[in-house]
């Protein structure tokens, strides 16, 4: 389709995003593969190349000498138009063929604000939105990433779910499909989805059927065949060293938003913070080892280029042999401009000697930090058990060694939170500066705070609050701005970044919304509505507009998916999801944060019996080993 698209790219921003040929990327003979995927970021290029998840299934699934994996992205709006006026269809980055012409589409949601983004491009390449409309000749439309853990807001538009980790769970997906065509292809398409469901952590949402009381609570989720599981349990890939992908990183044309080659070292957490679904459905904690990190990063940069290598997982300095990764890849990539970089850090996790390693060989930055409540009454709630004290002591640390910038993310509309835990943000940020200036001597000391709006989350504690109204969240920031200026020759040196309530609220009717929510992503998808998470695309009128069309008849409303608190009894749109979490311990922490009780880590302590272990047949797995980062000879040498 290269032709066809070529004329139009002249006439849209970015066009380079749309060519391919990236470094790594893969081009497989179509006529000799017997399964093709395309996979699908359902965002723009420059957020969607660098994305691990898809990075990593493209390289599996390409390595199966019969399988060809293609990628494609959500397209600006201004191609969109063109494409419809053109009549040319999705397309695949690779080697440009319509993405109607493959056997499945793979779509890895990491934000519920990508939905309207595959209305697109289900749209564009002439697969019926509905799934219940589609024929054997159209691609089986399958959902992956955090966001599939409650895919019923988007049950009409897929054909599928992989709740959990995916590596495994492709190949299996491919051998059935594989083996299905083999046979040719008997019952057709509800056989072959039938087939995808009797495999472990597949969840078919057209094989569960959903009933309501007359208050609009959900009365009961049941499966409408005995070929799928009552309960859907997600999958859980054990050894990351068996799987070190990616081995080929993809190196983009196009500016994107990290510019670095990226290992995964370790997945899951534990910590237990009551906001963080990232960390709850990725239990356990599965470390990569020393010796397999060091071979992913001596490959990747060969296969790359990449001047910088992030150390990427929910929590990178918990890894249990952090000091020796980060000190032995410096050592090894001494003299070669290489630098290393973390997600941002735990104040309890820090330590100079951790900070000095990582920016040895690469730029000093700023140092992010993420206290994530304002006061320490708060910070006990979510359970980020972290005090004020250690967060200055630790910066005072850090900028008696050289650092001048620090960055502090919070979040507002946290559950029980009154104005007082937000300002107190400001006092934070007030003392990071006077600490620093102590230390220093100097008025050169910077403190940024970056505020997002609390959105609860399915498989977390916090799943039966009430999110807060985006007014008072808004009023809140007001007032903290406002403090943070009280004392001009402090507030000046605070930079200020925060989010306003009304996108968060509309996450939140996603995440936690069920399958009445569909028609109202489809009234606002038909409205106009694209890239809902980028500011100056979204419209929180549009989608107000839609939730007051849409359910009202249905005797629910926007307000009701969100601001309402649920009670223990009531029947969640993802129970029959099971994330190995027990819900009766969840509903049993959101009772402790309520009462401010924190709860421990249990990688250091007892168990607390939260059920995953036990019920997924796994277990926590961390070191130290005692081993060393080999080989450990100088790479500038």
């Amino acid at each position: 389709m290269f032709e066809q698209l070529e004329l139009l790219l002249p006439r849209v921003s970015k066009p380079v995003q749309y060519i391919g040929g990236e470094l790594n990327a893969t081009v497989k003979d179509w006529d000799t593969a017997a399964i093709r995927w395309a996979l699908m970021y359902p965002d723009a290029y420059e957020v969607g190349l660098p994305n691990q998840g898809i990075m990593i299934l493209y390289e599996v699934l390409n390595e199966q000498h019969d399988v060809l994996a293609e990628r494609t992205y959500a397209v600006w709006p201004d191609l969109e138009k063109l494409m419809r006026e053109h009549r040319v269809p999705q397309f695949t980055v690779d080697s440009h063929r319509p993405v109607g012409e493959f056997d499945l589409l793979g779509v890895s949601f990491a934000t519920e604000l990508g939905y309207t983004n595959l209305l697109t491009a289900l749209d564009l390449a002439g697969i019926p939105l509905h799934a219940a409309q589609r024929t054997n000749g159209h691609p089986i439309v399958i959902a992956g990433g955090h966001a599939a853990f409650n895919p019923e807001p988007i049950a009409d538009f897929i054909d599928a779910a992989v709740l959990g980790d995916g590596e495994e769970a492709v190949l299996e997906i491919t051998d059935a499909v594989r083996e299905w065509k083999a046979q040719g292809q008997p019952g057709g398409r509800t056989e072959l989805l039938t087939r995808l469901g009797e495999i472990d952590g597949v969840y078919l949402p057209g094989a569960y059927d959903v009933s309501y009381l007359p208050d609009g609570r959900i009365a009961g989720i049941v499966r409408n065949t005995e070929r799928v599981a009552h309960r859907v349990a997600k999958r859980t890939t054990m050894d990351l060293d068996e799987w070190p992908y990616p081995k080929q990183p993809l190196v983009p044309i196009a500016e994107i938003v990290h510019e670095r080659m990226s290992v995964e070292i370790f997945r899951g957490c534990t910590r237990g913070c009551r906001f963080c679904q990232a960390g709850m459905i990725t239990r356990p904690v599965r470390e990569r080892s020393i010796e397999g990190i060091g071979e992913m990063v001596e490959q990747g940069l060969k296969a790359s280029g990449f001047s910088e290598v992030g150390l990427l997982s929910l929590s990178s300095a918990d890894h249990s042999e952090i000091r020796e990764i980060t000190k032995g890849l410096a050592d090894r990539y001494e003299g070669t401009g290489t630098g290393l970089s973390l997600p941002s850090t735990r104040v309890d996790a820090f330590n100079i000697d951790l900070a000095n390693e990582i920016s040895r060989n690469g730029r000093r930055s700023g140092l992010t930090f993420a206290p994530e409540g304002g006061s320490e009454r708060i910070r006990r709630v979510i359970n980020k058990m972290v005090s004020e004290e250690d967060l200055i002591r630790t910066v005072a640390t850090a900028f008696g060694a050289g650092w001048r910038q620090v960055k502090l993310y919070f979040m507002c509309g946290l559950p029980t939170e009154t104005d007082d835990d937000v300002l107190q943000i400001a006092h934070m940020a007030h003392r990071v500066i006077r600490a620093g200036r102590e230390v220093t001597g100097s008025k050169d000391i910077r403190c940024t705070i970056s505020i997002g709006a609390f959105v609860p989350k399915p498989h977390t504690p916090f799943q039966w609050a009430g999110q807060e109204d985006p007014d008072i969240v808004d009023s809140r920031l007001r007032k903290l701005r406002v403090e943070i200026n009280s004392d001009r020759r402090i507030g000046r040196n605070v930079g200020m970044r925060y989010h306003d309530g009304k996108p968060a609220l509309i996450e939140g009717l996603l995440s936690r919304g069920d399958r009445r929510v569909g028609r109202v992503i489809e009234r606002v998808w038909r409205d106009g509505g694209r890239f809902d998470g980028w500011s100056e695309h979204f419209s929180y009128d549009r989608w107000v507009t839609a939730c007051a069309a849409e359910l009202a008849a249905l005797g629910v409303s926007l307000e009701w998916f969100t601001t309402r608190e649920r009670d223990r009894d009531e029947v969640l749109p993802w129970d029959h999801l099971d994330s190995g979490l027990d819900k009766d311990w969840l509903w049993d922490d959101w009772q402790d944060a309520l009462s401010g009780r924190e709860q421990d880590d249990c990688r250091w302590t007892p168990c607390f019996d939260c059920g995953v272990c036990p019920s997924m047949g796994t277990d926590i797995q961390v070191g130290p080993s005692g081993r060393q980062l080999l080989p450990i000879s100088p790479a500038g040498r």
